[in-house]
């Protein structure tokens, strides 16, 4: 998608600082990161959301999480991290491109508990 900010990101129209990439993925350093370890995890080619992958992104999407404890190591979280996928408006996606979040850091990250 020609506005897809993530899709930018890939191509190199917009600068990243990158922790992994392959063919298939890449993961970059959030720009306003949540802990001292936040990384986003995307696939190269666009999927709107968690909800439009479909049969044929099994395997994309099995590497996208397999990935996480590497990146998480590899960016000094040894001892825990938390991955987060927003899905749609509600479920407070503000990117419409699938990512994968891998936040941690040395300390313990707060309980994120949903209240009614």
């Amino acid at each position: 998608m020609s506005d897809c900010i993530f899709c930018k990101i890939v191509k190199g129209e917009i600068p990243s600082r990158k922790a992994y990439e392959d063919d298939e993925v890449l993961a970059f350093h959030d720009i306003h990161p949540a802990a001292p370890v936040h990384v986003l995890i995307i696939p190269k080619r666009h999927i709107a959301t968690l909800a439009d992958a479909g049969p044929g992104d099994e395997a994309l999407l099995g590497k996208m999480l397999a990935l996480t404890g590497r990146i998480a190591r590899e960016q000094g979280s040894l001892e825990g991290y938390r991955t987060i996928v927003n899905t749609g408006r509600t479920g407070g996606q503000d990117v419409y491109h699938l990512h994968v979040h891998v936040i941690g850091g040395p300390r313990p990250l707060p309980r994120m508990i949903a209240k009614e």
